[in-house]
Protein backbone atom coordinates (compact mmCIF):
# COMPACT_ATOMS: atom_id res chain seq x y z
CA UNK A 1 0.00 0.00 0.00
CA UNK A 2 1.26 3.62 -1.05
CA UNK A 3 1.63 5.63 1.55
CA UNK A 4 1.22 9.29 1.30
CA UNK A 5 1.35 13.11 3.59
CA UNK A 6 -0.26 15.97 2.55
CA UNK A 7 -1.50 19.31 4.17
CA UNK A 8 -4.93 19.24 2.31
CA UNK A 9 -7.29 16.48 0.37
CA UNK A 10 -10.36 18.05 -1.74
CA UNK A 11 -12.21 14.35 -2.37
CA UNK A 12 -14.51 15.35 -5.32
CA UNK A 13 -13.13 17.13 -8.82
CA UNK A 14 -16.25 19.56 -9.53
CA UNK A 15 -16.60 23.18 -8.82
CA UNK A 16 -16.16 23.48 -5.14
CA UNK A 17 -13.02 21.31 -4.70
CA UNK A 18 -11.50 23.18 -7.82
CA UNK A 19 -12.69 26.73 -6.22
CA UNK A 20 -11.03 25.95 -2.85
CA UNK A 21 -8.26 24.35 -4.69
CA UNK A 22 -7.34 27.72 -6.22
CA UNK A 23 -7.95 29.55 -3.20
CA UNK A 24 -5.71 27.75 -0.80
CA UNK A 25 -2.69 27.73 -3.62
CA UNK A 26 -3.00 31.31 -3.92
CA UNK A 27 -3.04 31.75 -0.14
CA UNK A 28 -0.19 29.77 0.67
CA UNK A 29 1.71 28.19 -2.65
CA UNK A 30 3.89 26.12 -0.76
CA UNK A 31 1.04 23.93 0.68
CA UNK A 32 0.88 20.32 0.02
CA UNK A 33 -2.61 19.16 -1.90
CA UNK A 34 -4.33 16.29 -3.47
CA UNK A 35 -7.47 15.73 -5.09
CA UNK A 36 -9.27 12.59 -5.30
CA UNK A 37 -11.92 11.74 -8.30
CA UNK A 38 -13.86 8.42 -8.42
CA UNK A 39 -14.29 9.44 -12.13
CA UNK A 40 -11.33 8.92 -14.94
CA UNK A 41 -11.87 12.67 -15.98
CA UNK A 42 -12.22 15.87 -13.70
CA UNK A 43 -15.83 17.49 -13.71
CA UNK A 44 -17.92 14.49 -15.29
CA UNK A 45 -20.75 14.55 -12.61
CA UNK A 46 -23.17 17.51 -11.30
CA UNK A 47 -20.29 20.08 -12.30
CA UNK A 48 -20.72 18.96 -16.37
CA UNK A 49 -22.25 21.49 -18.74
CA UNK A 50 -24.79 19.19 -20.01
CA UNK A 51 -25.52 17.69 -15.99
CA UNK A 52 -26.78 21.21 -14.99
CA UNK A 53 -28.46 24.29 -16.17
CA UNK A 54 -25.88 26.54 -16.61
CA UNK A 55 -27.28 29.46 -15.03
CA UNK A 56 -25.18 31.91 -13.45
CA UNK A 57 -27.45 32.16 -10.89
CA UNK A 58 -27.86 36.03 -9.37
CA UNK A 59 -31.50 36.02 -9.05
CA UNK A 60 -32.55 37.91 -11.81
CA UNK A 61 -34.23 35.60 -13.09
CA UNK A 62 -34.73 32.78 -10.88
CA UNK A 63 -38.79 33.55 -9.22
CA UNK A 64 -38.24 30.83 -6.27
CA UNK A 65 -35.23 33.17 -4.63
CA UNK A 66 -38.23 35.37 -4.06
CA UNK A 67 -41.24 34.65 -2.12
CA UNK A 68 -44.88 36.26 -1.69
CA UNK A 69 -45.27 36.80 1.89
CA UNK A 70 -49.03 36.94 3.98
CA UNK A 71 -48.46 40.70 3.80
CA UNK A 72 -48.44 41.49 0.07
CA UNK A 73 -45.12 42.16 0.34
CA UNK A 74 -42.11 40.15 -1.39
CA UNK A 75 -38.78 39.03 0.36
CA UNK A 76 -36.16 40.17 -0.99
CA UNK A 77 -32.99 38.85 1.42
CA UNK A 78 -32.34 35.59 -0.58
CA UNK A 79 -32.41 37.29 -3.61
CA UNK A 80 -30.32 40.42 -2.45
CA UNK A 81 -27.45 37.43 -0.82
CA UNK A 82 -27.35 35.50 -3.72
CA UNK A 83 -26.97 38.14 -5.94
CA UNK A 84 -23.55 39.52 -3.78
CA UNK A 85 -22.45 35.83 -4.01
CA UNK A 86 -22.59 35.63 -7.64
CA UNK A 87 -20.54 38.62 -7.96
CA UNK A 88 -17.92 37.20 -6.18
CA UNK A 89 -17.73 34.73 -8.15
CA UNK A 90 -17.18 37.35 -11.06
CA UNK A 91 -14.59 39.05 -8.93
CA UNK A 92 -12.58 36.07 -8.40
CA UNK A 93 -13.04 34.71 -12.15
CA UNK A 94 -11.92 37.69 -13.02
CA UNK A 95 -8.74 37.62 -10.97
CA UNK A 96 -7.70 34.45 -12.38
CA UNK A 97 -8.14 35.81 -15.84
CA UNK A 98 -6.02 38.74 -15.45
CA UNK A 99 -3.68 36.50 -13.60
CA UNK A 100 -3.09 34.26 -16.38
CA UNK A 101 -4.45 31.31 -14.52
CA UNK A 102 -7.53 30.93 -16.21
CA UNK A 103 -8.10 31.09 -20.19
CA UNK A 104 -10.29 33.19 -22.01
CA UNK A 105 -13.74 33.98 -20.68
CA UNK A 106 -15.64 32.71 -23.81
CA UNK A 107 -13.86 29.18 -23.11
CA UNK A 108 -15.90 29.25 -19.93
CA UNK A 109 -18.72 32.21 -19.61
CA UNK A 110 -21.07 33.59 -21.77
CA UNK A 111 -23.36 36.85 -22.29
CA UNK A 112 -26.94 35.16 -22.16
CA UNK A 113 -29.95 37.58 -21.10
CA UNK A 114 -31.41 36.44 -17.69
CA UNK A 115 -35.55 37.23 -17.78
CA UNK A 116 -38.68 35.78 -15.80
CA UNK A 117 -41.85 35.02 -17.95
CA UNK A 118 -45.63 35.04 -15.94
CA UNK A 119 -48.41 34.36 -17.43
CA UNK A 120 -52.20 34.86 -15.78
CA UNK A 121 -52.88 38.11 -13.53
CA UNK A 122 -51.92 36.73 -10.25
CA UNK A 123 -49.03 35.99 -11.78
CA UNK A 124 -48.28 38.74 -13.31
CA UNK A 125 -49.12 40.65 -10.29
CA UNK A 126 -46.87 39.20 -8.43
CA UNK A 127 -43.97 39.43 -11.03
CA UNK A 128 -44.59 43.13 -10.81
CA UNK A 129 -44.23 43.06 -7.37
CA UNK A 130 -41.01 41.01 -7.20
CA UNK A 131 -39.70 44.19 -9.85
CA UNK A 132 -40.63 46.98 -7.70
CA UNK A 133 -39.37 45.43 -4.62
CA UNK A 134 -35.83 44.79 -6.24
CA UNK A 135 -35.09 47.03 -8.67
CA UNK A 136 -35.18 49.39 -5.67
CA UNK A 137 -31.28 48.46 -5.37
CA UNK A 138 -28.52 48.96 -7.28
CA UNK A 139 -28.24 45.55 -7.57
CA UNK A 140 -31.15 45.29 -9.73
CA UNK A 141 -31.53 48.61 -10.73
CA UNK A 142 -30.65 47.85 -14.43
CA UNK A 143 -33.76 45.30 -14.37
CA UNK A 144 -36.15 45.93 -16.79
CA UNK A 145 -40.26 45.00 -16.64
CA UNK A 146 -42.89 45.27 -19.44
CA UNK A 147 -46.41 43.49 -19.95
CA UNK A 148 -46.43 45.10 -23.39
CA UNK A 149 -46.66 41.67 -25.76
CA UNK A 150 -44.63 44.27 -28.76
CA UNK A 151 -41.89 44.38 -26.19
CA UNK A 152 -41.37 40.89 -25.16
CA UNK A 153 -41.61 40.03 -28.47
CA UNK A 154 -38.11 41.63 -29.01
CA UNK A 155 -36.89 40.35 -26.09
CA UNK A 156 -38.08 36.54 -26.46
CA UNK A 157 -39.33 36.02 -30.29
CA UNK A 158 -39.42 32.43 -29.97
CA UNK A 159 -41.44 32.67 -26.71
CA UNK A 160 -43.97 35.07 -27.70
CA UNK A 161 -45.10 33.38 -31.71
CA UNK A 162 -48.42 32.64 -31.37
CA UNK A 163 -48.59 32.76 -27.97
CA UNK A 164 -52.63 33.25 -27.20
CA UNK A 165 -53.63 37.22 -27.01
CA UNK A 166 -56.27 36.81 -24.33
CA UNK A 167 -53.92 36.01 -21.76
CA UNK A 168 -51.89 38.60 -19.64
CA UNK A 169 -47.82 38.16 -19.51
CA UNK A 170 -45.29 40.26 -18.18
CA UNK A 171 -41.47 39.78 -18.03
CA UNK A 172 -38.48 41.12 -16.73
CA UNK A 173 -35.36 40.96 -18.18
CA UNK A 174 -31.08 41.67 -17.41
CA UNK A 175 -28.90 42.18 -20.28
CA UNK A 176 -25.99 41.29 -18.28
CA UNK A 177 -26.94 37.34 -17.45
CA UNK A 178 -24.69 35.12 -17.59
CA UNK A 179 -24.46 31.31 -18.96
CA UNK A 180 -21.20 29.45 -17.39
CA UNK A 181 -19.62 26.22 -18.74
CA UNK A 182 -18.54 25.03 -15.23
CA UNK A 183 -17.13 22.22 -16.72
CA UNK A 184 -15.16 23.73 -18.71
CA UNK A 185 -14.15 26.19 -15.57
CA UNK A 186 -13.21 23.52 -13.18
CA UNK A 187 -11.34 21.60 -15.72
CA UNK A 188 -9.10 24.75 -16.12
CA UNK A 189 -8.82 25.72 -12.72
CA UNK A 190 -7.24 21.83 -12.23
CA UNK A 191 -5.15 22.93 -15.60
CA UNK A 192 -3.87 25.54 -13.28
CA UNK A 193 -3.32 23.25 -10.59
CA UNK A 194 -1.15 20.78 -12.13
CA UNK A 195 1.48 23.42 -12.85
CA UNK A 196 1.55 24.21 -9.36
CA UNK A 197 4.10 22.75 -6.93
CA UNK A 198 3.33 20.24 -4.30
CA UNK A 199 -0.04 19.35 -6.61
CA UNK A 200 -1.64 16.11 -7.28
CA UNK A 201 -4.64 14.69 -9.37
CA UNK A 202 -5.77 11.21 -8.49
CA UNK A 203 -8.41 10.18 -10.98
CA UNK A 204 -9.99 6.54 -10.75
CA UNK A 205 -9.28 6.51 -6.77
CA UNK A 206 -12.40 6.20 -4.21
CA UNK A 207 -12.44 7.03 -0.73
CA UNK A 208 -12.64 3.61 0.92
CA UNK A 209 -12.45 4.94 4.62
CA UNK A 210 -11.23 7.85 6.71
CA UNK A 211 -10.60 8.11 10.26
CA UNK A 212 -9.19 10.41 12.49
CA UNK A 213 -6.10 10.02 14.43
CA UNK A 214 -5.47 10.92 18.13
CA UNK A 215 -3.46 14.34 16.74
CA UNK A 216 -6.34 15.23 14.56
CA UNK A 217 -5.09 14.60 11.28
CA UNK A 218 -7.07 12.20 9.02
CA UNK A 219 -6.21 8.74 7.61
CA UNK A 220 -7.68 8.22 3.85
CA UNK A 221 -8.17 4.68 2.32
CA UNK A 222 -8.49 5.06 -1.60
CA UNK A 223 -8.83 2.41 -3.96
CA UNK A 224 -8.13 2.59 -7.41
CA UNK A 225 -10.06 1.18 -10.59
CA UNK A 226 -7.46 -0.82 -10.99
CA UNK A 227 -7.76 -2.34 -7.19
CA UNK A 228 -4.77 -0.77 -5.80
CA UNK A 229 -4.41 0.90 -2.17
CA UNK A 230 -3.38 3.94 -1.34
CA UNK A 231 -3.24 5.56 2.28
CA UNK A 232 -3.40 9.43 2.89
CA UNK A 233 -2.42 11.55 5.89
CA UNK A 234 -4.13 14.65 5.63
CA UNK A 235 -4.00 17.49 8.23
CA UNK A 236 -7.33 19.11 6.72
CA UNK A 237 -10.17 17.08 3.99
CA UNK A 238 -12.88 18.61 1.69
CA UNK A 239 -15.48 16.69 0.88
CA UNK A 240 -16.89 17.89 -2.29
CA UNK A 241 -18.01 15.35 -3.60
CA UNK A 242 -21.07 16.11 -4.46
CA UNK A 243 -24.24 13.73 -3.82
CA UNK A 244 -21.06 11.71 -2.76
CA UNK A 245 -20.12 13.61 0.12
CA UNK A 246 -23.25 12.58 2.34
CA UNK A 247 -21.78 8.91 2.51
CA UNK A 248 -17.83 10.50 3.00
CA UNK A 249 -19.58 12.36 5.71
CA UNK A 250 -21.29 9.78 7.23
CA UNK A 251 -17.71 7.56 7.32
CA UNK A 252 -16.05 10.16 8.58
CA UNK A 253 -17.61 9.85 12.35
CA UNK A 254 -17.97 13.50 13.52
CA UNK A 255 -20.90 14.39 15.39
CA UNK A 256 -21.98 17.33 13.44
CA UNK A 257 -22.66 15.41 10.62
CA UNK A 258 -25.49 13.38 12.96
CA UNK A 259 -29.23 13.65 11.94
CA UNK A 260 -28.26 14.66 8.49
CA UNK A 261 -30.04 12.50 5.21
CA UNK A 262 -30.25 13.23 1.71
CA UNK A 263 -32.92 12.97 -0.94
CA UNK A 264 -32.14 12.61 -4.56
CA UNK A 265 -33.80 14.13 -7.33
CA UNK A 266 -32.42 13.26 -10.57
CA UNK A 267 -32.74 16.05 -13.48
CA UNK A 268 -33.91 15.28 -17.27
CA UNK A 269 -33.43 17.83 -20.05
CA UNK A 270 -35.24 18.46 -23.76
CA UNK A 271 -32.54 19.58 -26.08
CA UNK A 272 -32.65 21.55 -29.01
CA UNK A 273 -29.81 21.79 -31.58
CA UNK A 274 -31.17 22.91 -34.65
CA UNK A 275 -29.84 25.94 -35.54
CA UNK A 276 -32.98 27.28 -37.33
CA UNK A 277 -34.92 27.30 -33.88
CA UNK A 278 -31.73 27.70 -31.77
CA UNK A 279 -30.61 31.17 -33.42
CA UNK A 280 -34.01 32.46 -32.58
CA UNK A 281 -33.76 32.40 -29.10
CA UNK A 282 -30.81 33.97 -27.12
CA UNK A 283 -31.74 34.32 -23.28
CA UNK A 284 -32.32 32.11 -20.03
CA UNK A 285 -35.98 32.51 -19.78
CA UNK A 286 -37.32 31.31 -16.55
CA UNK A 287 -40.82 31.16 -14.88
CA UNK A 288 -42.60 29.22 -11.81
CA UNK A 289 -42.32 26.25 -10.52
CA UNK A 290 -45.35 23.73 -10.33
CA UNK A 291 -46.92 23.53 -6.83
CA UNK A 292 -45.43 20.63 -5.06
CA UNK A 293 -42.19 20.76 -7.16
CA UNK A 294 -38.49 21.09 -5.78
CA UNK A 295 -37.21 24.46 -6.31
CA UNK A 296 -34.59 22.97 -8.93
CA UNK A 297 -37.55 21.95 -11.12
CA UNK A 298 -38.53 26.16 -11.90
CA UNK A 299 -38.63 25.56 -15.48
CA UNK A 300 -37.06 27.66 -17.77
CA UNK A 301 -35.91 27.87 -21.78
CA UNK A 302 -32.37 28.00 -21.88
CA UNK A 303 -29.42 29.31 -24.66
CA UNK A 304 -26.44 27.68 -23.73
CA UNK A 305 -23.02 27.84 -25.40
CA UNK A 306 -21.01 24.96 -24.57
CA UNK A 307 -17.49 24.54 -26.22
CA UNK A 308 -18.96 27.89 -28.65
CA UNK A 309 -21.81 25.62 -30.05
CA UNK A 310 -25.30 26.92 -29.27
CA UNK A 311 -28.19 24.72 -27.96
CA UNK A 312 -31.40 25.13 -26.35
CA UNK A 313 -32.53 23.38 -23.25
CA UNK A 314 -35.96 23.88 -21.26
CA UNK A 315 -36.80 21.61 -18.00
CA UNK A 316 -35.34 20.17 -15.55
CA UNK A 317 -38.47 17.38 -15.80
CA UNK A 318 -37.66 15.97 -12.01
CA UNK A 319 -37.07 12.14 -11.46
CA UNK A 320 -36.63 9.83 -8.62
CA UNK A 321 -34.36 7.13 -8.09
CA UNK A 322 -32.08 6.42 -5.24
CA UNK A 323 -28.62 6.79 -6.16
CA UNK A 324 -26.72 10.16 -4.81
CA UNK A 325 -24.66 10.49 -8.18
CA UNK A 326 -25.41 10.14 -11.97
CA UNK A 327 -22.67 6.97 -12.14
CA UNK A 328 -23.71 5.53 -8.33
CA UNK A 329 -25.36 3.17 -7.06
CA UNK A 330 -29.23 2.92 -6.19
CA UNK A 331 -28.11 1.14 -2.67
CA UNK A 332 -26.83 4.90 -2.23
CA UNK A 333 -29.84 6.11 -0.28
CA UNK A 334 -30.66 2.75 1.36
CA UNK A 335 -27.39 2.61 2.96
CA UNK A 336 -27.35 6.31 4.23
CA UNK A 337 -29.97 6.22 6.23
CA UNK A 338 -29.03 5.67 10.14
CA UNK A 339 -30.71 5.20 13.38
CA UNK A 340 -29.43 9.07 13.91
CA UNK A 341 -30.99 10.35 10.61
CA UNK A 342 -33.72 7.47 10.60
CA UNK A 343 -36.48 9.81 12.26
CA UNK A 344 -35.75 13.03 9.98
CA UNK A 345 -36.14 10.77 7.02
CA UNK A 346 -39.06 9.55 7.72
CA UNK A 347 -40.99 12.93 8.88
CA UNK A 348 -40.16 14.57 5.65
CA UNK A 349 -41.21 11.47 3.69
CA UNK A 350 -44.66 12.16 5.68
CA UNK A 351 -44.86 15.67 5.39
CA UNK A 352 -43.96 16.11 1.26
CA UNK A 353 -46.94 13.99 0.02
CA UNK A 354 -47.13 16.92 -2.72
CA UNK A 355 -43.56 16.56 -3.64
CA UNK A 356 -43.78 12.40 -3.55
CA UNK A 357 -47.19 13.12 -5.91
CA UNK A 358 -45.11 15.57 -8.04
CA UNK A 359 -41.83 13.26 -9.06
CA UNK A 360 -44.47 9.99 -9.59
CA UNK A 361 -46.17 12.58 -12.23
CA UNK A 362 -43.14 13.87 -13.71
CA UNK A 363 -41.58 10.23 -13.85
CA UNK A 364 -44.88 8.78 -15.59
CA UNK A 365 -44.67 11.50 -18.48
CA UNK A 366 -44.16 10.40 -22.36
CA UNK A 367 -42.19 12.37 -24.98
CA UNK A 368 -45.18 14.41 -26.11
CA UNK A 369 -46.48 15.42 -22.56
CA UNK A 370 -42.61 16.68 -21.83
CA UNK A 371 -43.25 18.83 -25.15
CA UNK A 372 -46.73 20.05 -24.04
CA UNK A 373 -45.00 21.59 -21.08
CA UNK A 374 -42.31 23.20 -23.65
CA UNK A 375 -45.26 24.88 -25.46
CA UNK A 376 -46.25 26.89 -22.35
CA UNK A 377 -43.10 28.20 -23.01
CA UNK A 378 -42.40 28.05 -27.00
CA UNK A 379 -45.98 27.48 -28.09
CA UNK A 380 -45.23 26.38 -31.77
CA UNK A 381 -42.78 23.45 -30.40
CA UNK A 382 -42.98 20.07 -32.23
CA UNK A 383 -41.95 16.50 -31.38
CA UNK A 384 -39.06 15.46 -33.78
CA UNK A 385 -37.51 18.40 -32.54
CA UNK A 386 -36.23 17.91 -29.52
CA UNK A 387 -34.47 14.80 -27.48
CA UNK A 388 -34.25 14.18 -23.73
CA UNK A 389 -31.42 14.25 -22.42
CA UNK A 390 -30.08 13.39 -18.62
CA UNK A 391 -28.72 16.06 -15.99
CA UNK A 392 -26.42 15.34 -12.99
CA UNK A 393 -27.99 14.13 -9.90
CA UNK A 394 -29.13 16.31 -6.97
CA UNK A 395 -28.94 15.14 -3.48
CA UNK A 396 -31.15 17.69 -0.95
CA UNK A 397 -30.61 18.02 2.37
CA UNK A 398 -32.87 16.25 5.06
CA UNK A 399 -31.88 17.82 8.95
CA UNK A 400 -33.40 18.03 12.16
CA UNK A 401 -35.90 20.48 12.80
CA UNK A 402 -36.45 22.18 16.23
CA UNK A 403 -38.39 19.67 17.62
CA UNK A 404 -36.27 16.77 16.46
CA UNK A 405 -38.17 15.69 13.31
CA UNK A 406 -37.12 16.51 9.80
CA UNK A 407 -37.17 19.26 7.59
CA UNK A 408 -36.14 19.04 3.59
CA UNK A 409 -33.46 22.01 2.83
CA UNK A 410 -33.06 22.76 -0.70
CA UNK A 411 -29.91 25.18 -0.72
CA UNK A 412 -26.72 24.47 0.66
CA UNK A 413 -24.78 23.90 3.77
CA UNK A 414 -21.43 23.58 4.74
CA UNK A 415 -20.95 20.79 7.41
CA UNK A 416 -17.57 21.36 9.48
CA UNK A 417 -16.07 19.68 12.64
CA UNK A 418 -14.83 21.40 15.69
CA UNK A 419 -11.56 21.29 15.51
CA UNK A 420 -11.91 22.57 12.06
CA UNK A 421 -10.18 19.40 10.64
CA UNK A 422 -12.85 18.28 8.03
CA UNK A 423 -15.87 20.07 5.58
CA UNK A 424 -18.44 18.82 3.90
CA UNK A 425 -20.91 20.33 1.63
CA UNK A 426 -24.31 19.33 1.49
CA UNK A 427 -27.56 20.34 -1.15
CA UNK A 428 -27.56 21.65 -4.44
CA UNK A 429 -29.01 25.16 -5.83
CA UNK A 430 -27.39 27.87 -6.39
CA UNK A 431 -24.01 25.50 -5.42
CA UNK A 432 -21.20 26.63 -8.50
CA UNK A 433 -23.10 29.71 -8.69
CA UNK A 434 -21.89 30.70 -4.87
CA UNK A 435 -18.50 28.85 -4.84
CA UNK A 436 -16.33 31.53 -4.26
CA UNK A 437 -18.15 32.77 -1.19
CA UNK A 438 -18.72 29.21 -0.14
CA UNK A 439 -15.37 28.14 0.17
CA UNK A 440 -14.12 31.23 1.62
CA UNK A 441 -16.39 30.39 4.43
CA UNK A 442 -14.47 27.27 4.66
CA UNK A 443 -11.41 28.56 4.59
CA UNK A 444 -12.75 31.15 7.60
CA UNK A 445 -14.10 27.79 9.09
CA UNK A 446 -11.16 25.67 9.08
CA UNK A 447 -8.10 27.78 8.79
CA UNK A 448 -8.78 30.42 11.22
CA UNK A 449 -5.35 31.32 12.28
CA UNK A 450 -3.51 31.68 9.29
CA UNK A 451 -7.08 34.03 7.51
CA UNK A 452 -6.65 36.49 10.54
CA UNK A 453 -3.20 37.32 9.32
CA UNK A 454 -2.04 40.18 7.40
CA UNK A 455 -0.98 38.41 4.38
CA UNK A 456 -4.21 35.99 3.78
CA UNK A 457 -6.55 39.09 4.81
CA UNK A 458 -4.76 40.94 1.71
CA UNK A 459 -4.43 38.15 -0.73
CA UNK A 460 -7.85 37.72 -0.57
CA UNK A 461 -9.16 41.36 -0.64
CA UNK A 462 -6.76 40.92 -3.89
CA UNK A 463 -8.77 37.90 -5.24
CA UNK A 464 -12.09 39.45 -3.96
CA UNK A 465 -12.48 43.01 -4.11
CA UNK A 466 -15.93 42.81 -2.56
CA UNK A 467 -14.12 40.67 0.50
CA UNK A 468 -14.77 42.13 4.00
CA UNK A 469 -17.51 44.56 2.68
CA UNK A 470 -21.23 44.52 1.93
CA UNK A 471 -22.35 44.80 -1.68
CA UNK A 472 -25.71 44.80 -0.59
CA UNK A 473 -25.74 47.90 1.51
CA UNK A 474 -22.30 49.50 -0.82
CA UNK A 475 -24.19 50.83 -3.82
CA UNK A 476 -20.95 52.58 -5.26
CA UNK A 477 -18.28 49.82 -4.87
CA UNK A 478 -21.21 47.39 -6.25
CA UNK A 479 -21.26 49.77 -9.03
CA UNK A 480 -17.37 49.92 -9.50
CA UNK A 481 -17.00 46.31 -9.33
CA UNK A 482 -19.66 45.21 -11.33
CA UNK A 483 -18.13 47.78 -14.25
CA UNK A 484 -14.89 45.36 -13.85
CA UNK A 485 -15.84 42.59 -13.55
CA UNK A 486 -18.39 42.34 -16.76
CA UNK A 487 -15.21 43.90 -18.41
CA UNK A 488 -12.98 41.64 -17.79
CA UNK A 489 -15.17 38.64 -18.55
CA UNK A 490 -16.66 40.19 -21.75
CA UNK A 491 -20.24 39.68 -20.53
CA UNK A 492 -21.17 43.20 -21.12
CA UNK A 493 -18.77 45.89 -22.17
CA UNK A 494 -21.35 48.67 -22.21
CA UNK A 495 -22.24 48.63 -18.74
CA UNK A 496 -21.38 52.12 -16.95
CA UNK A 497 -20.44 53.41 -20.20
CA UNK A 498 -22.79 56.75 -19.09
CA UNK A 499 -20.70 57.40 -16.43
CA UNK A 500 -16.96 57.04 -18.15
Amino acid sequence: MTSKTVDVLLVGAGAMSTTLGVLLKQLDPSMKIAMVERLDHVANESTDAMNNAGTGHAAYCELNYTALQSDGSVSTDKAFNINASFEASLQFWSYLVEQGCLPEPEQFISNVPHQSLVWGEENVAFLRKRYAALSKSAQFADMEYSEDPAVLNEWMPLVMQNRPTDEPVAATRVRYGTDVNFGSLARNMVNYLQKQDNFELLLGHAVEDLSQYSDGDWRVELKSLKGKETKLRAKFVFLGAGGGALPLLQKSGISEGDGYGGFPVSGQWLVCNKPEIVEQHMAKVYGQAPIGAPPMSVPHLDSRVIDGKRALLFGPFAGFTTKFLKEGSVLDMPLSVRLNNLKPMMSVGAKNMDLTRYLISEVMQSHSDRVDALRRFFPDAKDEDWELSYAGQRVQIIKKDDKGKGKLEFGTEVISSADGRLAALLGASPGASTATMTMIDVIHRCFPEQVATPEWQAKLKQMVESYGEDLVADDELLRRIRKRTLSVLKIDDQYGAEEA
